[in-house]
């Protein structure tokens, strides 16, 4: 088990030896402790998968011992169990990096395979969502306060906004208005993402059904 501490090391590994060759830069290697948000983020990183896979129920030591350090660093970091949950339902609906995978698509992509790259994305973000509000019983997201609603519309009209750049070299190829795009291929996603027992259709089969109805009719 290893300590808060051993959270903070820096990138070169530090033998017990060293001290000996180099005395001061022992020292200073052993006594840079992460920063508090730093040492949350790490520990949000490994609870998250063991929260979606077991849910709120898992003990507290198992989310320590994922986390690579003792409870009490634990209770430290958030306080107490339901504190860590909050934080990482948090972590978990943050579309941030949904945001930054989707930006990070080339907009000169052939249509069918950047839709193909952008469903795969935002299946991956959904169903990481959708196992996580199962596991943890959760009946809708978690409020923020009073602007909560404001936000979540402002977090869905910022992807549509990503969607649209995506899509705007090929406007003249599509039936309709790139925002109606953005918007469609966003809910599709979104409606295909539920957990089912039957199969689901595969990401190119989609992005292709998807092409089919949004291009023009001589094009389709």
């Amino acid at each position: 088990m290893r300590s808060e501490y051993s959270l903070s090391y820096s990138r070169r590994t530090m033998k017990a030896g060293d001290a000996f060759l180099d005395t001061r830069e022992f020292s200073r290697e052993r006594a840079r402790p992460l920063a508090p948000d730093d040492r949350r983020d790490a520990i949000l990183d490994a609870v998250v998968p063991l929260l979606r896979e077991k849910g709120r129920d898992v003990p507290s030591r198992e989310l320590a011992d994922a986390a690579g350090v003792a409870e009490g660093t634990l209770f430290r970091a958030f306080g107490d169990k339901e504190s860590l949950i909050a934080a990482a339902v948090e972590r978990i609906f943050d579309p941030a990096p949904l945001w930054a995978s989707l930006h990070a698509i080339d907009a000169d992509l052939g249509l069918e395979d950047k839709l193909r790259a952008v469903i795969e994305r935002m299946h991956a973000h959904f169903r990481d969502v959708v196992s996580a509000v199962i596991a943890l019983g959760l009946r809708e997201r978690p409020a923020h306060g009073p602007a909560h609603r404001e936000r979540h519309i402002a977090e869905e009209a910022h992807l549509v906004r990503i969607l649209e750049d995506l899509l705007a070299p090929d406007a003249d190829r599509l039936a309709v208005p790139v925002t109606t795009v953005a918007e469609f291929v966003r809910l599709t996603a979104f409606a295909s993402s539920m957990p089912m027992r039957e199969s689901r259709i595969d990401d190119a089969t989609l992005a292709a059904l998807i092409v089919r109805g949004i291009a023009n009719r001589e094009e389709s």
